[in-house]
């Protein structure tokens, strides 16, 4: 059996640990194991490869609605091909780098292997038993597949392969209507196929204010046919090698037919903690699957902690490397610090982007009451960028305490949108919380920043605020 001072399962953000205890201390050794190529989630089939594929998606966009701008451009050709050999290329780059530096670190034993708990502190790997009294989980999570009817019939796509894919497909239906639903969507129909997107909420990205939702759904609706609240039942395939789709609708209990060249499941991520079989090592799971962890992240097990997708809690890059700083300031430098969860942001790269951070309104509400939140809110169009811009209906949604002015949330729909929402989230990170030094800075002018500045200037009752968005949404509807 081989001992060592740590074992990291996943090469994610739990590598941020790594070179801090190797400076701290040279002669200390690290089991590092991932059965996946190294890199983490994020890098080898997440986040930054769809980032690549999506930029080229913007570009086209762009360059489609600068026709109304008196630029008269065509686009000639779109290169699928090169598109998805560009972001193959660069990852494979950063994944090529991440291995060799596992592999030849004198601290380090890299397992590429499957893992599996046998006992307290206890793993087996690459058929070796191997211990330590300190144990990261950061595994990550997979695609969830929901229970359709012939579906394991047919081929489809997840998350995971459809950055393999070779060709463009000329159509494609979507099970699923969150942010990867969306992204994709947005990816494929810029490309040049014909989408369809299926979810079973009532609303488009559901987790976003109903407002924001609404938009995002009218806006990405001009080139992808989106489908809401509808349940996919039944897939089959057709004598010509088509997809035909069952979705039923929950309100009326009616079916409608989707035929598509391909499909791809997008419902969502769930845990990957059976495949460690975490119990032998006396580590508690959550109900859904997922590693249970305390306040400052560590396991039912002490001296064994998990971050990342591994506890469920946000399953976003950025969260999990501030879970990793977590577990070092807990686990190496013993300073009980504990998670705090209360301004966790989050993006959609669609076009237009989406951000929000912290509270959405019903949830201020719930917690204050209506008559202790205000809500701020400016379009983009009523600033002189928005204007030069030549955007409609997008806008800025703030939620704030009224008495001290703390800030409890903000959501924005348009250009730049993940870029605007870090004027608010520095100032959820201060002792204070409140909106004050944005009121009270200079912002330059004309720049896109001046929407969020005006939104802190037009705070009104929850009540107030909805009377207006009503007004507004019938005026844009006649």
């Amino acid at each position: 059996m081989k001992e060592y001072d740590l074992i990291i399962i996943g090469s994610g953000s739990a590598m941020n640990i790594v070179d801090p205890m190797i400076q701290e201390n040279p002669n200390i050794r690290i089991a590092v194991i991932d059965k996946d190529e190294p890199g983490g989630i994020c890098l080898t089939r997440g986040c930054i490869p769809s980032k690549i594929l999506l930029y080229p998606a913007e570009l086209v966009r762009k360059i489609e609605e600068a026709r109304d701008l008196g630029i008269d451009i065509q686009i000639r050709k779109i290169s699928f091909e090169f598109v998805m050999e560009r972001m193959k290329k660069l990852i494979n780059t950063d994944i090529d780098q991440i291995r060799e530096g596992l592999s030849s670190s004198k601290n380090i034993d890299y397992y590429h292997a499957p893992a599996e708990f046998t006992a307290p502190y206890t793993m087996k790997v690459s058929g070796t038993e191997i211990k330590s009294r300190m144990i990261f989980l950061c595994i990550g999570s997979k695609t969830t597949i929901p229970p359709i009817k012939g579906l394991d019939k047919v081929s489809y796509h997840t998350s995971d392969s459809a950055f393999e894919m070779k060709q463009l497909p000329e159509s494609i239906a979507i099970v699923g209507g969150g942010y990867i639903a969306a992204e994709f969507g947005h990816f494929f129909a810029c490309m040049g196929s014909k989408v369809t997107i299926i979810g079973r909420n009532p609303r488009f990205v559901p987790d976003e204010e109903p407002e924001v939702s609404e938009l995002a759904k009218r806006v990405s609706g001009r080139h992808i046919n989106i489908i809401t609240n509808h349940e996919v039942k039944e897939v089959r395939e057709t004598p010509s090698g088509m997809k035909e789709l069952v979705a039923l609708d929950r309100k009326t209990g009616k079916t409608v037919t989707v035929t598509a060249r391909e499909i791809m499941i997008a419902s969502g991520r769930g845990p990957i903690t059976d495949i460690l079989h975490p119990e032998r090592a006396g580590i508690k799971t959550t109900t859904q699957g997922w590693i249970a962890v305390n306040e400052y992240l560590e396991t039912s097990q002490p001296g064994i902690w998990a971050l990342g997708d591994a506890d469920g809690k946000f399953l976003f890059k950025h969260v999990a490397n501030y879970e990793s700083a977590i577990v070092y300031y807990n686990a190496i430098l013993k300073r009980k610090v504990k998670v705090d969860y209360h301004a966790v942001p989050h993006a959609i790269f669609t076009y237009p982007e989406i951000a929000g951070v912290g509270m959405k309104e019903q949830e201020a509400i719930a917690k204050f009451g209506a008559d202790k939140v205000l809500i701020g809110h400016h379009k983009y169009e009523d600033t002189a960028k928005g204007e030069a811009l030549n955007v409609k209906d997008y806008f800025v949604k703030v939620i704030v305490e009224a008495e001290t002015e703390r800030i409890l949330g903000a959501h924005i729909i348009g250009p730049e949108a993940s870029t605007l929402i870090h004027e608010i989230i520095p100032l959820m990170y201060t002792p204070e919380q409140t909106y004050r030094p944005i009121r009270d800075m200079m912002h330059i002018h004309p720049a896109l920043s001046e929407v969020v500045d005006r939104a802190f200037q037009s705070f009104m009752p929850p009540e107030h605020y909805h009377h207006m968005t009503e007004h507004s949404h019938q005026m844009v509807e006649a």
